[in-house]
């Protein structure tokens, strides 16, 4: 078949990133040493050149090392028993296999876990986007009632402060103690090294390597960026556009989510949500802001009815047309965009005292 480069993006796989310091296993190392400065090693079918790392705040290794032990340490929540990976667990492509996520005392939350893999590509974080940097939203979640449960930052740095090690580690890695702007630093850091690349359709598409995918999946491939229209949202290299779009969920329910316009106050927003990366999708279950989805073939005919009609739908949302057989192979596509790397990710085997 014909081949044209893959613009696509693809949800949910971290590199083998982070190299012996890490403790990480892995394959091809993603990450390398080269004395602190930590060495970013893109996967094949990423691009380099739209990584976002803040002039003030540099990957190294010892940063990197101190933002994998607070994401998963679970004293950094009001009653010790979440830390940022009880929601971004490796096994579920950096999700939590939920509808919504769980915070302390079993509180639910009113949206799915984003998958947090390939943060280093992105400004913007959340469904709605409201922490403007990965640094913002990597602290967001600690002042959440519902998530980790600290009535403020001075709350939590008390409590990080009765901890020695950490005190330490923040005296050697920022050459002061521990703040909330630095455990920001820290934490994304840490989420900039967690990447997915190399899929299979990565390697069919760009790698031109002919039985990477099966007849299905190429034939779905085609119906991605044609008759199906995926890549009207889903465009570029990790196929999202870091745009937002009302699709219809919640309006045939009365469950919508304001989305978007709470954070803006834009009309033109309300129940918008960003579009999220497909790579690792087969993976990532259940689908959308509210997790209604429990499967790919579930979400396909969603998009082929024309997504749920409302006074602020994007207009890009359209029936398809799609046969049965053509969702089909679109669905396998689908799970040809499932990348290597981010289930070698574990946890610390133990943490500061």
């Amino acid at each position: 078949m014909r081949r044209r480069k893959l613009t696509i993006s693809i949800s949910v796989c971290a590199c083998m990133v982070f190299g012996l310091l890490m403790g990480f296993s892995y394959g091809e190392a993603q990450g390398e040493k080269a004395g602190g400065e930590y060495k970013l090693k893109i996967p094949f079918g990423l691009e380099e050149s739209a990584v976002v790392i803040p002039a003030d705040n540099p990957l190294t290794n010892e940063k990197v090392e101190l933002g994998r032990l607070l994401f998963f340490d679970k004293r950094l929540s009001q009653d010790n028993t979440i830390a940022c990976a009880s929601c971004h667990l490796a096994k579920f492509a950096f999700t939590d296999g939920k509808p919504v996520s769980t915070g302390i005392r079993g509180q639910k939350g009113g949206r799915s876990a984003p998958a947090s893999f390939n943060r280093v590509f992105s400004s913007a974080q959340f469904w709605d986007g409201r922490a403007a940097t990965l640094e913002d939203q990597s602290i967001g979640p600690f002042t959440n009632p519902i998530e980790h449960g600290f009535a403020n930052y001075d709350v939590m740095m008390a409590k990080m402060k009765k901890i020695p090690g950490y005190r330490k580690l923040f005296m050697q890695v920022f050459g002061e103690d521990i703040t909330i702007g630095n455990v920001g630093k820290a934490i994304a850091s840490f989420q900039r090294t967690v990447l997915s690349g190399n899929s299979p359709a990565d390697r069919f598409d760009q790698g031109q390597e002919e039985g990477a995918i099966p007849a299905g999946a190429q034939r779905g491939l085609i119906l991605f960026r044609e008759k199906a229209r995926c890549t009207k949202c889903h465009s570029g290299f990790n196929s999202t556009d870091e745009k937002f779009h009302n699709l219809g969920i919640g309006w045939d329910d009365n469950k919508v989510d304001l989305g978007r316009y709470v954070v803006t106050g834009n009309a033109e927003e309300i129940g918008a949500f960003k579009t999220p990366t497909l790579r690792e999708i087969a993976r990532s279950a259940p689908y959308m802001h509210d997790g209604r989805f429990k499967t790919l073939e579930e979400v396909v005919n969603f998009y082929n009815k024309g997504g749920v009609k409302n006074p602020h739908q994007d207009n890009l949302v359209i029936p398809l047309e799609l046969s049965e057989e053509e969702k089909h192979d679109l669905v396998e596509f689908l799970h040809t965009l499932t990348g290597e790397g981010w289930q070698h990710v574990t946890a610390p085997k133990s943490f500061p005292k």
